[in-house]
Parts: C-alpha cells; sequence; structure tokens
C-alpha cells in the first residue's frame, strides 16, 4: 500500500493517508516535480503512459510523485527520476506551490508541489510501464503548443511550467 504524506498549507505533516483514498477525497498532500534540460535549454518532457489511473497520455514534466514519510523530499525526487526515466542528474531545489485539480474519473489532485531542476544530455531508457514516450523540447515550443493544445498537458504541468519560466528569468 502507497501511502503519501499530508500537509497544511506550511508544509507541516498532520499525517498519512493511502495514496488513492487521498485522491478520491482531495486531501492536500506533499509532492514533488522534476523538471530536465540540456544544455540547450530544451526540457525533457514524458508522456505519460496510458494505464496511470488520471491524466494518462497527457505531457508532463520530466518526472513526480510523492515522497515516503521516510524520505527527504530531494531523495524522493532522485529515487523517482531513476525509477520513471531511468536516470539520475543533480537536482536543485527551484519553488513550490500549491494546487487542486477535480478530474472526470472523479479523483482530485490536492498537492503542495516542490519543483527540482536538473540537467542531463542523453534520451533516457524510461519505464514503459510509468512513461509512453519522451522527448526534449524548447521552451518556446512548449509555451506555444501549450496555448494552442492546453488538453494535452497535465494539470499540474501547467501551472509549473510559468512558474518555471518565472524563476529561471
Amino acid at each position: 500500500m502507497e501511502e503519501v504524506i499530508l500537509v497544511n498549507e506550511q508544509d507541516e505533516v498532520i499525517g498519512v493517508m493511502e495514496k488513492l483514498e487521498a485522491h478520491q477525497k482531495g486531501v492536500l498532500h506533499r509532492a514533488f516535480s522534476v523538471l530536465v534540460t540540456n544544455k540547450k535549454g530544451e526540457v525533457l518532457l514524458q508522456r505519460r503512459a496510458m494505464n496511470k489511473y488520471h491524466s494518462p497520455g497527457l505531457w508532463t514534466n520530466t518526472c513526480c510523485s510523492h515522497p515516503r514519510l521516510t524520505e527527504t523530499l530531494e531523495a524522493a525526487a532522485h529515487r523517482r527520476l531513476n525509477e520513471e526515466m531511468g536516470f539520475d542528474c543533480d537536482l536543485k531545489y527551484s519553488f513550490n506551490f500549491i494546487y487542486k485539480v477535480a478530474f472526470d474519473n472523479g479523483l482530485f489532485e490536492h498537492e503542495l508541489d516542490h519543483v527540482f531542476v536538473g540537467t542531463y544530455e542523453d534520451i533516457p531508457v524510461f519505464n514503459i510501464s510509468e512513461v509512453a514516450e519522451v522527448d526534449f523540447f524548447s521552451p518556446e515550443y512548449i509555451t506555444n503548443d501549450m496555448a494552442t493544445n492546453p488538453q494535452r498537458y497535465t494539470e499540474w504541468f501547467k501551472i509549473i511550467w510559468y512558474q518555471y519560466l518565472n524563476n529561471r528569468l
């Protein structure tokens, strides 16, 4: 059973809950997202596997998940980068935000999401049970495509993207 860490808006731990239950009830929990770029400034995005219980087949940040109660956010980010994308790299904490979104299937994401950034040059050998495909895209392409085709992207990535652009300037 996978659990998430329940937090208040100040990111103080207030409990734990089974992951699916937390997504059914829409309770605030701790999460992280990773954005990896190459030396050209292109961003490595993944298209989520079709078997994901929400947002399947949508483009999103390099990887994301939830830390375990016994691990730091940074350790969790490195763990999931390896598990989803098949590589690791140096990561730097960038920013956090809170969001809540309801999905068509009755589930919610209500997360305090901590965003990490890193650099990697190769095309990863990703985990096909987590990821359908990956590619590096220029920031201009992502911004333009997201404006034209917002339905192709996860809700949290649409929030992360503009905050990422503002934080890197």
